[in-house]
């Protein structure tokens, strides 16, 4: 049987119609089984993208709040954060000829330089030494790179005992100034230590300080480029 041509023109269109959606049905499956396939892919790289998104966002913030501290050294002029130590307690122990005897303790959270730096600046210390004990849920330590004149950071991200810390406060222009060295064990009894930068106590930090009349006063070092105790200077 022979078509004609009125009815070639008729069903031609609706076989080409017919042709296009099955080619576009077959386009979207294949689309699907691409997307299916690699589904288990991009659900896997969910927690890298996640945790990549927020090492980002942590970096950022520390440059913002830190601008000196870059490539994991630290500028020895860098800024101490304050009001970082709501829970630290302090107790006036003696007082004789104008030397004052502290007990400074330190609560969960506190971060330790923030809170000293607080104490001597509320209480006016012009000189002081102190030495503690107590333990950190993490700590920050340096140690000076002379080549680049900056701290190198060491950082603790683990609790840690605290072994030791001594330091000295003596002022910079009229500003007091912590100083402090540290060194801290890890559970396997491993020690670290260094010039201390930060530190948040877990549980406690017991300090006791002792206040001079005497004022000391911090000299820039050409040579090293830090600002080191002078007792010359009146």
């Amino acid at each position: 049987m022979f078509l004609d041509n009125a009815r070639l023109n008729w069903i031609l269109p609706i076989t080409t119609l017919r042709r296009s959606k099955a080619a576009s049905r077959r386009n979207q499956k294949q689309q699907l089984e691409t997307i299916m396939n690699n589904f288990p892919n991009e659900i896997t790289m969910l927690p890298a993208l996640a945790l990549a998104l927020l090492a980002g966002v942590t970096e950022m913030k520390a440059q913002q709040e830190n601008p000196d501290q870059h490539e994991g050294y630290l500028s020895p002029s860098s800024a101490v954060a304050t009001g970082k130590a709501p829970g630290m307690k302090v107790r006036l122990l003696a007082e004789n000829r104008g030397v004052k005897s502290y007990a400074i303790v330190l609560a969960k959270g506190d971060e330790v330089m923030s809170g000293l730096t607080d104490f001597a600046k509320q209480n006016k210390v012009t000189s002081a030494s102190f030495t503690a004990i107590g333990a950190f849920s993490r700590a920050t330590v340096a140690w000076f790179d002379d080549s680049r004149k900056e701290f190198k950071l060491v950082p603790i991200e683990q609790q840690v005992e605290l072994v030791s810390m001594i330091g000295n406060i003596a002022l910079s222009g009229d500003q007091p100034v912590v100083h402090a060295h540290v060194s801290v064990a890890s559970s396997d009894g491993a020690v670290r230590g260094g010039h201390l930068i930060n530190a948040f106590v877990f549980p406690t930090l017991e300090l006791f300080m002792t206040v001079y009349p005497t004022p000391l006063h911090k000299q820039l070092d050409e040579a090293t480029g830090l600002k080191l105790i002078d007792p010359s200077v009146n």
